[in-house]
């Protein structure tokens, strides 16, 4: 199969493609998403066979108005109105209960779905052009590093899809805070750039998931995810970021500007100053890195104030190994 890789002058084709049962892939603000209408099974499968996805794995479905969630989700309480009138569009899914148009692949059996406005032109107008929600995972490899590039999505995915639109370089950089309303106490599966404080302001009390995953109820709970291709840890010093950097050849230590700063002449990647430059940066830095290193070495953020999310991915990427 030839890709096809454009800019926005594509969305028209795009969204011939989805209404035609087949799957694009598209920019949001956090990262590219591979998607295909939330109601066709078989185009849906085409999703998860590109991917090499478990489909015990749910997928988030895309909207462009919460309008669209009647048709999705049954019972939506009034918390997610409010909460997506102060977030959306923006990176925050909301998990409901599910109505009976969408099939099970989507949400992997279970009786709720995951829902999303995204905060990027270019996927709103190809869910209004195609007429259709949008089912759709991060654009890669299952497993792999997210793409927040779309030239991140040909390396993984050309000859698998027909068509990739480039828009940029996706502006947050992280998947989405997956909130679920589902539960008498709403449940945060998975940690995003919209924070517990956020949501907590907005309707109350709100938890962090805890627990061994057995069954995944959100994209990210269960599999390994964001791994590069080569051995990837993490450093709690620039001290020890710096001794195993070393001791392997061909390395690169990845950090905040501050972090890194001691580290004399050797390879380094600034990832910025801030939480929100840091997960922009963190996906390209790791996509980046493999191609030219053999070794990746990541600043731990465990326990640092406003990096819970990046240190949520970053702890799947290095398989929690951390110097």
């Amino acid at each position: 199969m030839d890709t096809i890789l454009g800019g926005p002058e594509l969305i028209d084709y795009g969204a011939s493609l989805i209404k035609k049962g087949e799957i694009v892939a598209f920019p949001t603000e956090t990262v590219y998403g591979l998607g295909a209408s939330a109601y066709n099974e078989d185009a849906v499968k085409k999703i998860f066979i590109a991917k090499g996805r478990p489909q015990d794995n749910p997928l988030i479905v895309h909207i462009s108005s919460p309008i669209d969630a009647a048709e999705i989700a049954i019972g939506i309480p009034d918390e997610a109105y409010v909460l997506w009138e102060i977030f959306s569009p923006g990176p925050l899914t909301l998990v409901l209960n599910k109505s009976n148009n969408i099939p099970d692949i989507v949400t992997a059996g279970y009786k709720t779905v995951g829902l999303r406005i995204p905060n990027n032109e270019i996927a709103l107008s190809l869910i209004n052009k195609s007429g259709l929600s949008l089912a759709a995972p991060s654009a890669n490899i299952s497993g792999r590093v997210s793409p927040t590039e779309a030239m991140h999505v040909y390396k993984d995915l050309h000859g698998r899809i027909p068509l990739i639109i480039d828009g940029g370089q996706c502006t947050i950089g992280i998947e989405s805070t997956v909130l679920d309303l589902t539960k008498n106490i709403p449940i945060i599966l998975r940690p995003g750039f919209i924070t517990p404080e956020q949501i907590a302001e907005s309707i109350g009390k709100v938890i962090n998931h805890k627990g061994e995953i057995i069954k995944a109820e959100s994209p990210g709970m269960k599999y390994s995810h964001y791994m590069p291709n080569c051995p990837c840890v993490s450093a709690v010093t620039t001290d020890s970021a710096c001794e195993l950097y070393d001791k392997n050849k061909n390395a690169i230590i990845l950090g905040t500007n501050s972090f890194v700063e001691s580290c004399g002449s050797r390879a380094v990647f600034r990832l910025g100053d801030n939480p929100s430059d840091c997960m922009k940066n963190i996906f390209k830095a790791l996509r980046d890195s493999e191609e030219l290193y053999s070794f990746i070495i990541i600043e731990s953020f465990r326990d640092k104030h406003g990096y819970f999310a990046l240190h949520n991915r970053l702890s799947k990427a290095t398989k929690g190994i951390t110097y």
